[in-house]
């Protein structure tokens, strides 16, 4: 039987429970968090002189492989572990030469902010606190970024992929009513949703999540510049008005994943309302580039979407994770998520309090404070600031670009519409396996200097420079067609 007593609650010092997990020496603490922050800054400083990437040993994965421990280790000690096997061995997108995936490459401001909302340990589902009014301020400066109404809402997600989901919720709601909540969408006609070929897979993931199915996604061909053929989809959609079928949504793309190409927002816009579509737009990779002026205009009519998914931790450079929906309608959302439950009674006045609960406008009751590093982030660094990162990325990429051209072993095989570069090692009779590509990027990863990606240009494998964080230079990119031309014709002439 369990005793106030044998519990360690009887007698003991009111200020600290015998069962709390906070210190019983503070000072050592502060020294050990000293010791840690400086590890880490230490780290970020000398980026260059380590390695991108390096595979982890044996040794370091058998670590863990260990039980459930059910015994306490001293705080230096695990962080020990995380400096010795952990640390060296990362993703390596922090690093100058990491152009692999489109991953941005945060910032000590954004680190230092993820370390007080830890600290702060809030909850943002709802209720009356400042960290609320946190995100409903970058929720404000998002609205005004890309110049929505007042009436607009926004939310910290998880990511873009989450918010593409959110988005294909809403826009069935916006089509068949709050009820396709309750009765879902079988007994309705069979809607059908259109996006580019080009689109990203959390799209016809959301499809399938939310019920509709992948099927029903209509994958329009793209023209020679990446983007949706848009009379392909004019014709695409009237089949489907005259199969008797429901149209319900259109997704473009502000800089697909794979060329980075940005559809043509204002001619979507103009369909969208010809049909009464709800336009969505994936913007993760791309709608960032607002903030440079000379990049703006690419993104014409992105202003007139009906939601919009972005990620702050790609080209906003703030710390993983921090996606964002933005959506013109914010009524449409809290019809879309909003629902009753006794312990989230809420009340005028005290916690329980606030007249914006963010659980009712999306999909999570339990929120970390993702918001705060995005705040200090922008408060910090400016959009200025940011803006021109943005800037020098592309012109990063059309310096690769150019490179490629003047290389007669190298061929480009998109063009570069913003910071993604696809090209291929072809050799200097231009006849060689396009497989060697595949073998290049396992040695340059292997190498630790750059890490491009591979990918398929038109079902042929292709090296894939995605130009996202804010510390590379033009020495790495000088860098990566060195090492490419070292690469490819030792794979070319090897035996």
């Amino acid at each position: 039987m369990l005793t106030l007593q044998s519990a360690g609650i009887q007698g003991e010092d009111e200020r600290r429970p015998a069962t709390s997990l906070d210190p019983e020496d503070w000072q050592a603490l502060r020294d050990q968090g000293h010791r840690m922050l400086d590890d880490m800054l230490d780290h970020l400083e000398t980026l260059r002189e380590r390695p991108l990437w390096q595979p982890a040993p044996s040794s370091a994965r058998a670590l863990f492989d260990e039980e459930l421990p059910a015994q306490p280790m001293e705080l230096a000690d695990v962080h020990a572990m995380f400096r010795d096997n952990i640390l060296p061995y990362g993703g390596g997108n922090i690093h100058p030469g990491f152009m692999g995936w489109v991953q941005g490459g945060g910032t000590v401001a954004g680190m230092l902010a993820e370390m007080l909302a830890a600290g702060l340990n809030a909850n943002l589902g709802g209720r009356d606190h400042m960290p609320i009014q946190v995100e409903r301020q970058i929720a404000a400066w998002a609205r005004d970024l890309f110049s929505f109404p007042k009436s607009a809402g926004g939310l910290f997600l998880t990511g873009a992929s989450q918010a593409n989901f959110v988005a294909v919720l809403l826009a069935r709601t916006k089509a068949l009513g709050a009820a396709a909540r309750t009765q879902g969408v079988a007994s309705g006609p069979r809607l059908v949703a259109y996006t580019s070929s080009e689109v990203h897979g959390c799209v016809p993931r959301a499809m399938e999540m939310a019920g509709i199915g992948s099927d029903n996604l209509r994958r329009i061909a793209v023209n020679a510049l990446g983007q949706m053929d848009v009379a392909a989809l004019q014709t695409q959609i009237a089949r489907d008005l005259e199969a008797g079928n429901q149209p319900f949504l259109i997704v473009g793309t502000a800089g697909t994943v794979n060329t980075g190409a940005v559809d043509d927002l204002i001619a979507l816009r103009k369909i969208a309302d010809t049909h009464d579509l709800h336009l969505h737009i994936d913007g993760a990779l791309g709608a960032l580039g607002v903030l440079s002026e000379e990049l703006a205009p690419l993104f014409a009519g992105i202003e007139t979407c009906d939601s919009l998914a972005f990620d702050f931790h790609k080209w906003g450079q703030v710390p993983y994770d921090a996606g964002f929906l933005l959506v013109r309608d914010s009524e449409l959302q809290r019809e879309t998520f909003a629902s009753q439950s006794a312990y989230l009674t809420r009340a005028k006045t005290g916690l329980a309090g606030g007249d914006w609960w963010p659980c009712d406008y999306g999909p999570d009751l339990s929120r970390g404070f993702r918001a705060l590093k995005t705040w200090f982030t922008i408060k910090t660094y400016g959009l200025r600031a940011i803006g021109d990162s943005i800037k020098a990325n592309c012109l990063l990429a059309r310096r690769l670009g150019q490179r490629i051209e003047n290389e007669p072993a190298l061929r480009l095989l998109a063009p570069v519409a913003l910071n993604i570069v696809c090209f291929s090692y072809s050799g200097r009779g231009g006849n060689v396996p396009a497989e060697i590509n595949a073998r290049i990027v396992e040695r340059l990863h292997a190498e630790g200097s750059v890490a491009p990606s591979l990918t398929l240009i038109d079902g042929r494998p292709a090296i894939r420079a995605a130009i996202v964080n804010h510390r590379t230079h033009h020495s790495d990119i000088d860098a990566l067609v060195r090492s490419v031309l070292k690469f490819g014709s030792q794979e070319e002439f090897a035996p």
